[in-house]
């Protein structure tokens, strides 16, 4: 899965951008919101998350971390899909999404194309407490650490157990630290 792509601008719409990295050009749909903060680079970099279906393979980006969660949250939501998750974080931020939700402003939420009162509702009932969680970074060191060893080739259970082995010996242990001493625990 790609979760982030850093690279040359080729080309920008409303809604798409196409990221060359690597020599090969990325097709990423975006937020409308998005196309302000990639205005006029020449590079860029998004947070992607990765859609795969029987028929299809699409790329969502995000300027941010947080909008790329938030995204994903959205996903979660039953009838739910890209194009509407998309829409609401066009027209409304993380932030604004979350106080929309949390004060039950179906309303609100029911601006964005394609979301009708009963969507707008579910949204406000599945996601009542869970956008707040995003807000506040709901990674934790544990989680950023088996993430980052993840991504440099140690095998899931292994970067796990490292990571727990020494949690339990200093559970107030910083990312950094904890990175390195799981690194030369693995590395033995």
């Amino acid at each position: 899965m790609i979760g982030h792509l850093d690279g040359r601008v080729l080309e920008l719409q409303p809604g798409l951008v196409v990221l060359e990295a690597g020599g090969v050009g990325y097709e990423v749909h975006l937020p409308v919101s998005a196309h302000p903060f990639l205005a006029g680079r020449e590079r860029a970099a998004l947070f992607v998350h990765t859609h795969v279906r029987e028929d299809q393979l699409a790329l969502y980006g995000f300027p941010t971390r947080r909008e790329r969660d938030t995204f994903r949250l959205l996903l979660s939501v039953s009838g739910v899909g890209p194009r509407t998750a998309l829409a609401l974080l066009s027209g409304l931020t993380p932030d604004e999404l979350g106080t929309a939700v949390e004060s039950e402003q179906w309303r609100r939420l029911a601006a964005a194309p394609g979301i009708g009162k009963r969507t707008a509702e579910r949204l406000i009932v599945e996601l009542k407490g869970k956008i707040e969680a995003t807000a506040r970074g709901a990674a934790s060191p544990r989680e950023d650490a088996v993430s980052a060893l993840v991504n440099l080739g140690y095998p899931a259970r292994a970067a796990e157990q490292a990571v727990s082995d020494l949690l339990r010996s200093r559970p107030e242990m910083e990312l950094d630290e904890l990175l390195r001493r799981a690194l030369q625990a693995l590395g033995r």
